[in-house]
């Protein structure tokens, strides 16, 4: 459990130092990705991004069991 936490950790540390990069990315703009943008109000639901990140998630994760 302590090695899941301390990689957990360090891969938020390199995300969190190569956001101004991802956020250059259209990695959040893909189709399906759904934004609601009026006035006064901006909803983004990244259901594309989520399935994505999700499989690739489940395959690490798979690899790491084998």
């Amino acid at each position: 459990m302590n090695r899941l936490l301390v990689g957990l950790g360090f891969v938020l540390v390199i995300a969190g130092l190569l956001w101004p990069w991802l956020r250059k990315m259209n990695l959040f703009h893909l189709p399906g990705d759904i934004v609601i943008d009026r006035p006064g109000f901006r909803l983004f639901l990244p259901i594309t991004t989520m399935l994505i990140v999700s499989a690739v998630l489940s395959i690490l994760a798979w690899f790491m069991r084998r």
